[in-house]
């Protein structure tokens, strides 16, 4: 199968609209093939191995489910069980230790 390709956007909007919701000073968030960044550098952000295989792991969410259905599970479980207790974060926490995650995408 080949690599998903993914991107990195510095100082997003969406990732500062975020982090102002969670009341967090760093945040990386996905959209799409996309992870948008805020309060850190794409350089800070890639050397944290287990912050990028999270956020990876939510590109391929987004890949499995399709980007609205994804975000319509996504929020309804935040609603139902709450964001720490999301399955898509469950799974996201339990990528961090997978190294073969990044054998699925190519950040450019």
């Amino acid at each position: 199968m080949e690599p998903v390709t993914c991107y990195i956007k510095e100082r997003s909007f969406l990732a500062r609209l975020a982090a102002r919701y969670m009341g967090g000073h760093q945040i990386a968030m996905v959209i799409g093939r996309t992870i948008h960044l805020h309060g850190t550098s794409r350089e800070n952000f890639l050397r944290h191995t287990w912050w990028v295989r999270h956020e990876i792991c939510h590109v391929m969410q987004y890949r499995e489910l399709g980007l609205v259905p994804f975000l319509w599970k996504y929020f309804w479980e935040c609603i139902r069980v709450g964001y720490y207790a999301n399955r898509f974060e469950v799974a996201a926490r339990a990528a961090e230790r997978d190294a073969a995650i990044m054998e699925r995408v190519k950040i450019v």
